[in-house]
């Protein structure tokens, strides 16, 4: 991994303003993961439309839910959105990606502020080592250009394709060319480690992201952008599973938890 190569994921994600409900974003290639453009990069571009037309910063995004109809291509999109209703306290929004007059993604989120809770419960993150004990993982050839962009330390799980573990993995990420922690940032890390069953495999298949839900619980301290992800699969039935995730700052607070329905066929021929 080159310091040359990284980008910033904030100036990458940014959004223009058109119109009522209506911005132009990019697919930047040097985010695509191994099938094509990143689920977390897509949910990250479409959370900062539905944050610029809610324009209320004390509103947090609490959920978003995104099915991916079609692959989109490297380019500008746009990213059309509908406040669906709106209170005191909180909003629902709806979003479309768009390419060429074609919807390639679906996206519906919640925004609210904080409330006084009836009840709390505060998980504690898995034990790990600290980040700077494990050597960053060298992207390598080949490698999907997602992996130059973040420094990867991996502390559960095997290696992808050598099927020497549990469908478990995970470990610290970090994005060196930010300086922010940001909800867009940890909707990326959401899906920006390699699937859970690589490491139970001995062979690649693709895993496309056909639907993901991220559920935001702490508020991202902006100081640091290191966090640690943890993911697991339950279930692969008929070349479809899913892949529950969590994800941790480096002080141990949940920052959010995700769960994905994603394509694991076997490859054609």
């Amino acid at each position: 991994m080159s310091a040359a190569a990284h980008r910033s994921f904030a100036g990458d994600t940014a959004v223009t303003r058109l119109g009522a409900g209506l911005y132009r974003g990019r697919i930047v290639p040097e985010w695509f993961g191994p099938p094509g453009p990143n689920g977390g990069f897509i949910a990250a571009l479409i959370l900062r439309a539905i944050r610029a037309e809610v324009g209320d910063p004390s509103r947090l995004p609490r959920s978003l839910t995104l099915h991916y109809l079609s692959p989109p291509s490297a380019g500008e999109a746009e990213i059309h959105v509908t406040v669906e209703r709106t209170g005191g306290s909180a909003s629902t929004c709806s979003a479309r990606l768009i390419e060429e007059g074609r919807t390639v993604t679906l996206a519906l989120c919640v925004l609210s502020t904080d409330f006084e809770p009836a009840w709390s419960l505060s998980p504690e993150a898995p034990p790990a080592p600290a980040a700077d004990e494990i050597d960053v993982l060298g992207s390598g050839p080949g490698a999907p250009p997602l992996f130059e962009q973040l420094e990867t330390r991996p502390v559960w799980g095997a290696m992808p394709f050598t099927g020497e573990s549990d469908p478990v993995t995970g470990g610290w990420l970090r994005s060196p060319g930010d300086d922010a922690m940001t909800s867009e940032l940890v909707a990326l890390y959401t899906d920006a480690w390699w699937p859970a069953p690589f490491g139970a495999m001995t062979t690649f298949a693709p895993a496309p992201t056909l639907e993901l839900t991220i559920h935001f619980r702490a508020k991202p301290d902006p100081s640091d952008t290191l966090a640690l992800v943890r993911f697991w699969t339950d279930a692969a039935i008929d070349g479809l599973f899913e892949e529950q995730g969590q994800v941790w700052d480096r002080n141990g607070r949940l920052l959010a938890q995700s769960r994905q329905l994603a394509l694991l066929r076997k490859p054609r021929g």
